[in-house]
């Protein structure tokens, strides 16, 4: 069983909160998390079609055969739970790390949370896996293309099963379309909605154009506004914002459009192997999200928030990612494999600019981390452990 680095950040909330809820996408590894760091809780799934008539007929009774308290998987599918949960906290005082809470339909989960537990339940987002996780496990790919084009969910690796990527991810969206898609938007408009999907994934990586993409699928950008919410809310994509340190420039103010997995994005793009993903015209974009995502595992992992930016001003110029953690540090991707001081010259000029508060890196194919004239040239198979904090 893979360890995850999102351990320690669950245990933390555990010793604080009455409550605690695993949020993430499909597939991520919730349930098994939960199951993983609290074997002494009874397990509750409310897949149980019994567990879930006998839980919604009367919650606050249907707590009382957990003292002790339990892990709740698929919490949503039984709303009234979150306030038969309040109740329980209140009245008899619980103590921390008592509720486990967990469900594959973010939305809902994440709106009974807020309606009914505010203030009594730490959250932790758990993303799929790390590249730093699969490294310690020996599941790592030699190649950093056969790593982007597999992707991270957690199926993908385990060693009872064996997927192929065409019939997985398709029936991944068939399900986050029947099950979280459907419940917020007109089943009609599925079908436009699959084809918006895939038209984002054209745009991962780049600033986001809502007029562009509102063309292509055919409807309003409002409804286009709102539907990349959704896709966020649900995680399968991440808006990067425009770095706020002004540095006297005139900034961009658009937002840059990244895919949570680049196995996903792969497979919306219709790249099958290797030698396509090589030769692709988004052959950086796909590099860029894999960076991305591993550096926002970084801090989700630790149940902190992201805050990664990037750089544009109006003439042009760009870093890649900013970083602003206890330390800010610029950070820029290339899809080469040999490491080159020409290719920090963005980072260099970004930190002359901002000053010596400000540290640069380089993320790049190769496969050995060092440093070169004060930048850090980051090996793929590193880039979840940069500056780790």
């Amino acid at each position: 069983m893979i360890k995850r680095e999102a351990e320690e950040a669950v245990l933390r909330m555990a010793e604080q909160f009455p409550a605690v809820a695993i949020t993430g996408p499909r597939q991520s590894g919730k349930s098994t998390l939960a199951k993983q760091l609290f074997p002494e809780k009874r397990y509750v799934s409310f897949d149980d079609k019994n567990l879930r008539e006998l839980a919604k007929a009367n919650p606050v009774d249907f707590l009382l055969a957990f003292p002790d308290g339990a892990v709740i998987d698929e919490a949503q599918k039984v709303p009234e739970i979150f306030d038969a949960i309040k109740y329980h906290i209140d009245k008899d005082n619980m103590k921390p790390g008592s509720f486990i809470l967990t469900g594959s339909s973010q939305f809902r989960l994440k709106k009974n949370i807020k309606e009914s537990l505010s203030g009594r339940i730490g959250q932790v987002e758990l993303l799929p896996l790390t590249i730093s996780e699969l490294k310690e496990n020996g599941l790592l790919k030699k190649d950093a293309y056969d790593q982007a084009l597999s992707g991270f969910y957690t199926p993908f690796y385990d060693t009872d099963k064996h997927y192929y990527p065409e019939d997985w991810f398709e029936n991944y969206i068939d399900t986050y379309l029947e099950m979280d898609i459907s419940e917020q938007i007109n089943t009609s408009n599925l079908s436009v909605f699959r084809k918006f999907i895939r038209i984002c994934a054209l745009y991962s990586g780049q600033m986001l154009n809502m007029e562009s993409i509102a063309k292509a699928v055919e409807i309003s950008a409002v409804t286009i506004k709102s539907w990349i919410s959704i896709l966020q809310s649900s995680y399968i994509i991440h808006l990067l914002e425009p770095d706020t340190n002004s540095l006297g420039k005139n900034l961009v103010k658009t937002p840059k459009l990244y895919f949570i997995d680049s196995g996903l994005l792969c497979y919306l793009l219709r790249i099958e192997n290797k030698e396509e993903l090589i030769l692709s015209r988004h052959k950086g974009a796909i590099i860029e999200t894999m960076a991305v995502s591993e550096l926002l595992k970084n801090r989700t992992n630790k149940g902190r928030k992201g805050n990664l930016t990037y750089y544009r001003d109006v003439n042009g110029f760009e870093v890649d990612i900013i970083a602003d953690w206890k330390k800010t540090y610029a950070v820029e991707v290339k899809s080469d494999s040999d490491s080159e001081s020409k290719l920090s010259k963005n980072v260099r000029k970004y930190i002359e600019q901002r000053g010596n508060d400000t540290d640069g890196a380089v993320f790049y194919l190769g496969n050995e981390s060092m440093r070169i004239s004060n930048t850090d040239f980051v090996s793929w198979k590193d880039w979840s452990d940069y500056k780790k904090q």
